[in-house]
Protein backbone atom coordinates (compact mmCIF):
# COMPACT_ATOMS: atom_id res chain seq x y z
CA UNK A 1 0.00 0.00 0.00
CA UNK A 2 1.36 3.73 -1.32
CA UNK A 3 0.55 7.16 0.73
CA UNK A 4 -2.17 8.03 -1.67
CA UNK A 5 -4.14 4.35 -1.29
CA UNK A 6 -3.55 4.84 2.48
CA UNK A 7 -4.98 8.28 2.76
CA UNK A 8 -7.88 7.09 0.88
CA UNK A 9 -8.11 4.11 3.20
CA UNK A 10 -8.12 6.85 6.65
CA UNK A 11 -10.42 8.85 4.67
CA UNK A 12 -12.98 6.26 4.22
CA UNK A 13 -12.66 5.40 7.74
CA UNK A 14 -12.64 8.80 9.10
CA UNK A 15 -15.00 11.09 6.76
CA UNK A 16 -11.95 13.42 6.05
CA UNK A 17 -10.69 14.04 3.22
CA UNK A 18 -7.97 12.50 0.91
CA UNK A 19 -6.19 15.77 1.08
CA UNK A 20 -6.84 15.93 4.68
CA UNK A 21 -6.05 12.68 5.27
CA UNK A 22 -2.89 12.57 3.31
CA UNK A 23 -1.69 16.08 5.37
CA UNK A 24 -2.05 13.66 8.63
CA UNK A 25 -0.13 11.09 7.47
CA UNK A 26 2.50 13.72 6.42
CA UNK A 27 2.87 14.96 9.79
CA UNK A 28 2.64 11.64 11.53
CA UNK A 29 5.53 11.03 9.30
CA UNK A 30 7.53 14.37 9.59
CA UNK A 31 6.99 14.01 13.65
CA UNK A 32 8.73 10.05 13.73
CA UNK A 33 11.63 11.94 11.57
CA UNK A 34 11.90 14.34 13.90
CA UNK A 35 11.90 12.46 16.83
CA UNK A 36 14.35 10.28 15.02
CA UNK A 37 16.69 13.01 14.22
CA UNK A 38 16.59 13.64 17.82
CA UNK A 39 17.52 10.40 18.71
CA UNK A 40 14.49 9.69 20.58
CA UNK A 41 12.11 6.48 20.54
CA UNK A 42 8.65 6.46 19.13
CA UNK A 43 6.25 4.12 20.23
CA UNK A 44 2.34 3.02 19.65
CA UNK A 45 1.28 0.65 21.68
CA UNK A 46 0.23 -2.11 20.29
CA UNK A 47 1.83 -1.22 16.49
CA UNK A 48 5.56 -0.78 17.18
CA UNK A 49 8.71 1.36 17.74
CA UNK A 50 10.68 2.90 15.81
CA UNK A 51 14.37 3.88 17.09
CA UNK A 52 18.05 4.63 16.16
CA UNK A 53 20.24 1.76 16.44
CA UNK A 54 23.53 2.40 15.86
CA UNK A 55 26.09 -0.01 13.12
CA UNK A 56 29.47 -0.35 14.08
CA UNK A 57 32.20 -0.36 11.58
CA UNK A 58 32.80 -3.31 9.64
CA UNK A 59 35.10 -4.49 6.29
CA UNK A 60 33.06 -5.70 3.25
CA UNK A 61 33.58 -6.21 0.07
CA UNK A 62 32.96 -4.12 -3.21
CA UNK A 63 31.10 -6.09 -5.56
CA UNK A 64 32.52 -5.36 -8.86
CA UNK A 65 36.06 -5.56 -8.07
CA UNK A 66 35.85 -8.10 -5.18
CA UNK A 67 37.99 -5.74 -3.36
CA UNK A 68 37.90 -4.81 0.43
CA UNK A 69 36.16 -2.16 1.80
CA UNK A 70 36.02 -0.70 5.06
CA UNK A 71 32.21 0.09 6.04
CA UNK A 72 32.17 3.41 8.09
CA UNK A 73 30.14 3.13 11.39
CA UNK A 74 27.09 4.86 11.05
CA UNK A 75 23.38 4.81 12.84
CA UNK A 76 20.01 3.65 10.87
CA UNK A 77 16.58 3.14 12.08
CA UNK A 78 14.59 0.47 13.01
CA UNK A 79 11.00 -0.77 13.37
CA UNK A 80 10.31 -3.41 15.90
CA UNK A 81 6.53 -4.64 15.72
CA UNK A 82 4.51 -4.75 18.49
CA UNK A 83 2.57 -7.83 19.91
CA UNK A 84 -1.38 -6.52 18.29
CA UNK A 85 0.40 -6.01 15.67
CA UNK A 86 2.54 -9.07 15.12
CA UNK A 87 -0.65 -11.04 16.16
CA UNK A 88 -2.57 -9.22 13.08
CA UNK A 89 -1.03 -11.34 10.28
CA UNK A 90 0.08 -14.44 12.26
Amino acid sequence: MRKPELAATIAEHTGLTREKASEVITAFTDQISAAAARGEDTTLIGFGTFNIRAREARDGRNPQTGASIRIPASKTVGFKAGKAFKDAFR
